[in-house]
């Protein structure tokens, strides 16, 4: 015990001592030249009111709204010049108020020598050339990001001698083609700018192995093959090229990437099956390559290798075959998007297995990858409640079973209500037959529902009245039968989620059969047809025994000439 009563006064002791020493060492002011400099920079840039407290009468310039200095040198590290959130996110947001910097940038960048942290997103530069002093700050910054601008030109080979980088381009109109970056750049954000032509020039020939681990090139003009030589990039964590012109197949170099965990090739011209190699990139936890040309089997290996996947997003392409039992084995899957192929057969009974879409906890918003010193947030399109959404801060809440638009035939299989995390369930457009499942009210927090155009029959079940949640529903052209179930939920909803079939009950008109306004309107056309043709009849009925009363009136010459021969005619076939 007195072992232990020494121990805690002698820590007492060194922290009174250390705070007494901390507080006796006075914290280091702004260097006179860097202030100079900051006061520059200030002069050439609008908004003012951003930078209130920047005034040479301000002696302090560390004290300075969004300037950060080095604790012990008191050199100018950090200028946090953004008006929101970064694209890519910092570990640390200290930034403050949400005006627009305008103006021009000061050559006075550069006197801050000592400046590792760069941050000018989003404000209002207009159309701006960046001048070409502007790309050496490379050569000293850890992160820059100039993202959500208007700046233009063409952006140089950036061969920074740092020992990481992280570049946000992104949101600008620069042209030309990709810039050649140095082994050390860690993270290159160039999406949504003009950039044009092929990767091959900036992916391969490479000497060394890459430390890139997040590339975005996603929404430019890329065109041609991706190149398959991905051999140098085993550091890529997140790749995005969507929204380009890329043509090909899928390079099968990509089973390289051991550490890739999301592989986003949507809205491209690619062809060809899925490569096997991919077998390899078992941290993989996003696969999106909707809206191709992809044909092929859906892989079996994918739900035995690739156990990780959280997102698979295969809509608008060329699958055929089976939706393969192994894809069940995924208990992590929260989205399922396979809509628009050519798959056929049965939906797999063993879909239970999918638990991460039974769980109703509400799991962290963002589905995130962890680069060596910042995290990548993923975000995904997708198509729910009719409408083509992108997801970011919310994806990892969203869970979505999506297998509408193919040829799958069977029953809606029971064990599909076991889902009860479901909020968007989508099986329109199929073969499918049978009865909607009896208690898919299990499914508590389904916010949309689309059984339409397929052979379903039976009655709507009471269950699915207790909905609260459900915002957009279409059970139209089945074979349902019956009254809709009453309640707050399902009278709700316009007429349209039930036409084609034999329904009656509120929304619906009284009568009990709702028939399609295209059929009603094809029976007016036939009704239509055959009364015009009674009529046709009958006026040349008309007309032919009018000709044959008044034609012998012409051509005899008395009245009586006439009857008598007409008589005599009508009483010898009477005999």
């Amino acid at each position: 015990m007195d072992f232990v009563a020494i121990y805690l006064l002698m820590l007492l002791c060194l922290n009174i001592f250390t705070d007494s020493f901390s507080k006796g060492i006075p914290q280091p002011s702004c260097i006179k030249s860097e202030r100079q400099a900051l006061l520059k920079i200030k002069q050439q840039l609008k908004q003012p009111n951003m930078l209130a407290d920047w005034k040479a009468g301000n002696e302090d310039c560390c004290k300075w709204m969004r300037v950060f200095c080095n604790t012990v040198t008191g050199h100018v590290t950090e200028l946090q010049l953004g008006s929101s959130k970064d694209t890519i996110a910092s570990s640390r947001s200290k930034k403050a108020g949400s005006l627009k910097l305008g103006g021009k940038l000061s050559p006075a960048l550069l006197d801050l020598k000592h400046l590792s942290y760069l941050d000018l997103s989003n404000n209002d530069f207009g159309p701006t050339q960046i001048p070409d002093w502007f790309w050496n700050l490379t050569s000293q910054l850890q992160y820059l990001n100039i993202s959500g601008n208007q700046f233009q030109g063409k952006i140089p080979d950036l061969l920074t001698n740092q020992a990481s980088l992280v570049l946000d381009l992104s949101f600008n109109n620069f042209t030309g083609s990709l810039p050649g970056i140095s082994l050390n750049v860690t993270v290159l954000d160039l999406s949504n700018n003009v950039l044009s032509g092929s990767m091959s020039q900036f992916l391969c020939h490479k000497k060394h192995q890459m430390k890139l681990e997040v590339l975005n090139l996603e929404g430019n003009h890329l065109s041609r093959e991706i190149p398959d030589c991905w051999e140098k990039w085993r550091s890529l964590v997140a790749i995005e090229l969507c929204n380009n012109n890329f043509s090909g197949g899928i390079p099968s170099s990509m089973g390289a990437l051991t550490s890739l965990e999301s592989l986003h090739l949507r809205n491209n011209h690619l062809e060809g099956e899925i490569p096997d190699s991919l077998t390899n990139c078992t941290q993989l936890l996003t696969l999106d390559f909707a809206a191709n040309h992809l044909s092929g089997e859906i892989p079996p290996w994918m739900g035995e290798r690739l156990s990780k996947l959280i997102i698979i997003s295969f809509q608008s392409n060329r699958f055929h075959g089976h939706v393969p039992e192994q894809i069940c084995g995924l208990s992590s899957l929260q989205i399922l998007d396979l809509s628009h192929n050519n798959l056929s057969g049965n939906i797999p009974s063993c879909i239970n297995n999918l638990t991460a879409m039974i769980s109703r906890k509400m799991s962290r918003g963002k589905i995130s990858y962890k680069t060596s010193n910042r995290c990548f947030f993923d975000n995904m399109a997708l198509m729910i409640k009719g409408t083509m959404l992108d997801y970011s801060n919310t994806l990892g809440l969203i869970k979505l079973v999506d297998l509408s638009d193919n040829n799958l035939s069977g029953e809606i299989p029971e064990e599909m209500i076991m889902l009860t995390g479901l909020l968007s369930l989508n099986l329109s457009k199929n073969h499918l037959v049978g009865k909607i499942p009896s208690n898919i009210g299990a499914i508590k927090t389904l916010e949309c529902v689309d059984l339409s155009e397929n052979n379903l029959s039976g009655k709507i079940p009471d269950s699915m009245s207790e909905l609260s949640f459900l915002s957009y529903l279409n059970l139209s052209y089945n074979n349902l039968t019956g009254q809709i179930p009453t309640g707050t939920q399902l009278q709700s909803f316009s007429t349209s989620s039930f036409l084609g079939n034999t329904l009656y009950g509120p929304p619906l008109p009284t009568s009990k059969t709702l028939v399609p306004a295209s059929k009603i309107v094809g029976e007016q056309v036939d009704n239509r047809k055959q009364v015009d043709w009674n009529f046709i009849w009958i006026g040349i009925g008309f007309w032919c025994g009018f000709l044959c009363v008044a034609y012998p009136l012409l051509v005899t010459n008395s009245l009586d000439a006439c009857i008598f021969s007409i008589l005599t005619k009508l009483k010898i076939k009477h005999f």
